[in-house]
C-alpha cells in the first residue's frame, strides 16, 4: 500500500524491499491468519445458531442477530480503514485491530445472554473492519512486484476457505463442546498473528499524517445501516408495517440514507467517496460483487439451518455437507490466479453460471436426499467461489487512480459485507413466510375427511401411537415438507438472480489483467 505522500520523489526511499525466504513465509502466514479469523467469524456461528439459541433460551430467529450484528458493524467500520491507515500507519492499524478482535472474541466466548453476545459481536465486527484491507495491503507490500499475483492468491484462498471451514468447525465444536469455544479459539491465533506481524513489519510502517475525519458522514452511515438492519431483523416477528416500530425504523433508514448521500456528495473530505460510482466498471463491478456475495452468504446460512432443524442433521454433519465446496475452491484458485491473460468478464461469467447451476440443483432436493445428493451441488459452488472474487476485483478496480484505491476498496468491502448482512435477514424472513404459505396449503389435506390423512394416522396408531400422537406426527411431517418447499423455492429464485448478474458483468469494459494486484493497494 502506498503512503499518503503519493507522487513525491521523497516517498520512494520509504518503500522497503520485499521480504524473502522464511521471513516472507512466516509473515505471509501471520497476515493470512488475520484475514482467515475475520472471515471465519462471519460464518462459524451459522450452524451453531440452534445450539446458541437453545442454550441462551431464545428462538433461532432472534439468534440470527448473532450473525447480522457482526456483519453490519464490520461493514460500517470498513470505510474508516483508509483514514486509520493514513493516520496511524498500515502495520499499526492492522496489529491493533487483530488484538482488539482477539479481546472481543474472548468476550463473545464468555457471553452470558443473547443481549450480551450481540453487544460483544457488534464490538467484534467493528474491531475487525481494518483486518481484511490491512492484511491484503501488507501481503502485497512484502512480495516482489512480479509475485503480487501470488500474494493475492494467498489472500483469496483464505477468504474462500474460511466461509466453508467455519460451519464445519462451528458444528464440531457445538456438538462436542460449549458453543463459546467457536469464539475462544480466536484468542491464541490472534495473539500469534499480531505478535508475528508486529515483529516482522514494525520497521516497514507506512508514513502517517494528521487528517480530518468525516464524523458526520460516519454517524449518518451507522444510523441508516443499523436502522435498516434492525427493521429487517425484527419485521418478520412484528407483522412488518403493521407495527409502529417497524414503520419508524423504515423512515429512519430512508431519511438517514438520503441525508448521508447528500452529505457525502457535498463534503470536501467524505468518509465514502461516492463519486467513484461515476466509473462504469466500479459501479457494475460493485453491483455484481455485492449480489454474488449476498447469494453466497444467504445460502450458507439457509442450508445449515434447514438441515439441522428439519432434516435431522447434527451441526457437525451440516457443516460437512458444505465442506467439499471449500476444498474445490482452494484447489482451483491457484490455477485461476495463473489465468492473467483471460478476460476477467469470462471468469466472472463462469462464476455466476456455476452459482446458478448449484442453486438450481438444490431446488431439486427431496425429503429423503442422501448426504452425497445434498453435497454434490456444493462442489459446483466451489467452482463458482474460485472464479468469483479475483476476476470481479479486477473488473471493479480497473481504471481507478492509485490515490483513490484505498477509498474504492473501502466502499466495495462495505457494500459487499452489508449486502451479505441484509441478505441473511431477508432470506430467513422469506423462508418463514413461504413456509407458512406452503403449510396452509398442505394442511388443507390433513383433516378427518382426507383418505390419505386417515390412512397415515391409522398406520401410526397401529404402530402404538395414541390418536393425538399420530396427529402430531403427521403435522410434524407437514411442517418439514413446508420448509422443504420453501427452501427449494428460495434456491430456485437465487439461481435466477445469479443468471441475471451475467449481463451486468458484460456491461463493464474489459479490464487490464495487471490491475487486480491493486485491489487494496
Amino acid at each position: 500500500m502506498s503512503g499518503p505522500r503519493a507522487g513525491g520523489g521523497a516517498a520512494a526511499p520509504a518503500v522497503p524491499a520485499p521480504l524473502a525466504g522464511i521471513a516472507l513465509a512466516i509473515t505471509a502466514l501471520a497476515l493470512a491468519l488475520g484475514t482467515f479469523m475475520q472471515v471465519l467469524d462471519g460464518t462459524i456461528a451459522n450452524v451453531s445458531l440452534p445450539t446458541i439459541a437453545g442454550n441462551l433460551g431464545v428462538s433461532t430467529d432472534n439468534g440470527t442477530w448473532v450473525i447480522t450484528s457482526f456483519a453490519c458493524a464490520n461493514g460500517v467500520t470498513v470505510p474508516l480503514t483508509g483514514w486509520l491507515m493514513a493516520r496511524f500507519g498500515v502495520v499499526r492499524t492492522f496489529c491493533v485491530s487483530v488484538l482488539a478482535f482477539t479481546l472481543t472474541s474472548l468476550l463473545c466466548g464468555i457471553a452470558w445472554s443473547l443481549p450480551s453476545l450481540i453487544i460483544f459481536r457488534l464490538l467484534q465486527g467493528a474491531c475487525s473492519g481494518p483486518m481484511i484491507p490491512g492484511s491484503q495491503a501488507l501481503l502485497i507490500s512484502i512480495f516482489p512486484a512480479h509475485k503480487r499475483g501470488t500474494a493475492l492468491s494467498i489472500w483469496s484462498m483464505t477468504t474462500l476457505t474460511a466461509p466453508v471451514l467455519g460451519p464445519v468447525l462451528g458444528g464440531y465444536i457445538s456438538d462436542n463442546y460449549h458453543w463459546g469455544w467457536i469464539f475462544l479459539i480466536n484468542v491464541p491465533v490472534g495473539l500469534i498473528a499480531a505478535a508475528i506481524s508486529w515483529r516482522s513489519l514494525k520497521t516497514r510502517e507506512t508514513p502517517t499524517r494528521k487528517m480530518p475525519i468525516d464524523t458526520v458522514g460516519l454517524i449518518l452511515l451507522a444510523f441508516w445501516v443499523f436502522s435498516l438492519q434492525t427493521m429487517l431483523d425484527l419485521g418478520k416477528d412484528r407483522d412488518w408495517f403493521n407495527n409502529p416500530m417497524i414503520v419508524v425504523l423504515t423512515i429512519f433508514a430512508v431519511v438517514g440514507f438520503v441525508a448521508w448521500m447528500i452529505w457525502e456528495l457535498t463534503d470536501k473530505q467524505p468518509a465514502v467517496d461516492l463519486t467513484l460510482f461515476k466509473e462504469r466498471n466500479f459501479s457494475f463491478g460493485v453491483l455484481a460483487l455485492c449480489l454474488g456475495y449476498a447469494l453466497l452468504f444467504a445460502n450458507n446460512l439457509l442450508l445449515p439451518l434447514w438441515l439441522q432443524e428439519y432434516m435431522g442433521y447434527t451441526a457437525t454433519w451440516a457443516g460437512l455437507v458444505a465442506a467439499p465446496s471449500g476444498m474445490v475452491a482452494v484447489a482451483m484458485t491457484p490455477f485461476i490466479g495463473r489465468m492473467a491473460g483471460v478476460d476477467a468478464r469470462w471468469l466472472a461469467t463462469a462464476a455466476f453460471i456455476s452459482y446458478a447451476g448449484s442453486f438450481f440443483m438444490r431446488s431439486h432436493y427431496t425429503p429423503d436426499a442422501s448426504f452425497w445428493t445434498l453435497t454434490f451441488p456444493l462442489l459446483l459452488q466451489g467452482v463458482a467461489m474460485s472464479t468469483f472474487f479475483v476476476p470481479l476485483l479486477n473488473i471493479t478496480f480497473d481504471g481507478i487512480a492509485p490515490q483513490r484505491l484505498p477509498s474504492a476498496s473501502g466502499i466495495s468491502n462495505f457494500a459487499r459485507i452489508t449486502a451479505g448482512s441484509f441478505a441473511a435477514s431477508i432470506i430467513t424472513t422469506y423462508w418463514d413466510r413461504r413456509e407458512a404459505l406452503h403449510q396452509t396449503r398442505l394442511v388443507e389435506g390433513a383433516n378427518d375427511f382426507s383418505p390419505i390423512y386417515q390412512q397415515a394416522t391409522q398406520q401410526l396408531q397401529a404402530a402404538g401411537m395414541s390418536p393425538l400422537q399420530a396427529a402430531g406426527s403427521v403435522m410434524r411431517q407437514v411442517i418439514d415438507q413446508a420448509y422443504l418447499l420453501s427452501s427449494i423455492e428460495l434456491f430456485w429464485i437465487c439461481g435466477w438472480m445469479a443468471v441475471v448478474m451475467i449481463p451486468v458483468v458484460w456491461m463493464c469494459r474489459r479490464p487490464a489483467p495487471s490491475k487486480v494486484v491493486h485491489a487494496a493497494d
